[in-house]
């Protein structure tokens, strides 16, 4: 009997409670928890360290990089990685600091800046550990921005 693969669940801003279009911070968020969604880890772990990491206030950029990396790697582990929250962790701060260096710290700013989607994709792949995929995600969030401005 062939197995059959169950469906990768999918996740909307929304289901964390979170208006993307409507704040920098929703926006931090969003972009955070698809980070994390984006690894290879499961869904429902990713899930949990990201609440840990809003539970913690490390839901800034700023927090993240003032965060150290081994209380990054705690933080990780206690949400479930194992095995790989050293890596998780130094990616985190890469990241951050690009963002930081980049577009001061702001999402919005990026997608502000961005002519188009494709634009804002290429800006978000060019931080460290995000791939077509993860951008993509997250941009499912930011398609609404981009119609409004050819109204």
């Amino acid at each position: 009997m062939a197995r059959t693969k169950k469906p990768k669940p999918t996740h909307s801003a929304e289901d964390f409670g979170l208006d993307v279009l409507s704040s920098d911070d929703d926006m931090f968020r969003w972009f955070l928890l698809v980070y994390m969604l984006g690894k290879p880890i499961q869904s429902v772990v990713a899930v949990k360290t990201w609440q840990i990491f809003i539970d913690n206030k490390l839901d800034t950029p700023w927090a993240i990089m003032e965060a150290s990396e081994r209380r990054l790697v705690s933080l990780l582990h206690t949400g479930g990685y194992t095995r790989y929250q050293n890596v998780m962790a130094h990616s985190l701060h890469k990241c951050m600091d690009q963002l930081l260096r980049g577009y001061d710290g702001s999402i919005m700013y990026m997608l502000n800046i961005s002519q188009t989607e494709e634009e804002l994709s290429k800006q978000l792949q060019k931080l460290h550990g995000v791939g077509p995929k993860t951008a993509e995600i997250f941009m499912r969030e930011t398609e609404e921005a981009f119609a409004r401005r050819v109204e």
